[in-house]
């Protein structure tokens, strides 16, 4: 399904999805919806929660975990064997390329003691991400009637996890290279179950998922002309297409603006200097991502007080430039002196 005009309108959009969200992941808008905050089974994209979790652990320590009895699961595997030995991070790209109930397992395991400590931290982080319609039980995504969330929570943790940039890696692989520590000198190679990866040229991640009980699941993440969205589906048997179909309309409203055409320059009075004044600049550029459109309205506002007194050294920071559209603000910026002035009495 591909859309030729601007004119399309989220009423018009079709996907086969029971619940599905188009989320902006640099603005948080959502541009498209269909039953988004409603609760249901989501199957292996929980997944995504185990692996960031994960990988926040393994920035701190990249422990070895042998594999143990009580780590063997049903379902998608990645074939480990009682006494293999990996390092966690290994078993994120296990997990995610094939999305691994052993290799979840043993995550939960390694990082909390046990399945169930696991999902207390996987509730915290959930809670922290504002995550509210959503209820982690089992790291692998497996079937339980506690274990729920929605495709609104879903895009909240795709958005938040494709910010690290080792999780981002990872998943916009089509295959994996997993190493072993024992048995020694063991690689073995996975290949990602997320085929939108090789339908879709823009997208850059994430996750599958299925279950009988949750039907076909998935999240995904596409970037284009540095606008940045996340997609998420839950029981939708024509998911691929619904992706593609959610993100051709969602670049064709959306667009990166930057601000460095409005004053980019400001004076500020100095009291006790030969300097009656000193430019003021932005520390970095100012953009976002706005619906198309709507630049127009951007309203651009500057807090600095009347003066300063010298001495005063160039960087130092005197004020801020934020860009509000609609009442929200979209972009900000620190003002520093762009020059140094002395005091002189």
């Amino acid at each position: 399904m591909m859309f030729s005009s601007l004119t399309v309108s989220a009423e018009e959009m079709q996907v086969s999805a029971l619940s599905a969200v188009l989320y902006c992941a640099d603005s948080g808008e959502v541009l498209y919806e269909k039953a988004a905050h409603e609760k249901r089974a989501i199957a292996s994209i929980t997944k995504v929660m185990t692996a960031i979790l994960a990988l926040e652990q393994a920035a701190v320590s990249d422990k070895e975990v042998t594999f143990t009895y009580n780590m063997i699961a049903e379902g998608s595997s990645m074939y480990l064997k009682v006494g293999d030995k990996l390092k966690l991070s290994e078993l994120v790209k296990g997990m995610m390329m094939v999305s691994g109930n052993d290799a979840a397992n043993a995550i939960a395991i390694a990082v909390s003691g046990s399945k169930e400590k696991f999902a207390e931290k996987m509730n915290a982080k959930a809670h922290e991400l504002g995550m509210n319609d959503t209820h982690f039980v089992t790291p692998s995504g497996l079937d339980d009637e506690m274990h729920y969330s929605t495709a609104y929570d879903m895009a909240l943790l795709c958005s938040y996890a494709m910010k690290n940039e080792q999780f981002q890696n990872i998943v916009s692989q089509k295959s994996m290279s997993v190493s072993f520590v024992f048995p020694e000198n063991q690689t073995q190679v996975y290949r990602n179950h997320n085929k939108l990866l090789s339908l879709y040229e823009d997208c850059i991640g994430i996750k599958t998922g299925f279950t009988k009980k949750a039907g076909r699941t998935l999240t995904s993440c596409a970037e284009r002309n540095g606008v940045r969205l996340v997609a998420v589906t839950l029981n939708d048997g024509d998911d691929w297409n619904d992706h593609i179909a959610m993100y051709e309309y969602g670049f064709r409203m959306t667009e990166k603006v930057s601000f460095s055409d409005k004053p980019q320059i400001w004076e500020m009075p100095v009291a006790g200097s030969q300097k009656e004044h000193i430019k003021v600049v932005p520390e970095k550029p100012c953009s976002a991502v706005i619906l198309k459109g709507t630049e127009e309205t951007v309203v651009q506002k500057v807090y600095m007080p009347h003066f300063v007194y010298a001495p005063v050294s160039k960087g130092k920071v005197l004020g801020e430039v934020q860009y509000h559209l609609n009442g929200r603000m979209i972009a900000s910026a620190k003002l520093v002196a762009a020059e140094s002035c002395l005091y002189h009495s």
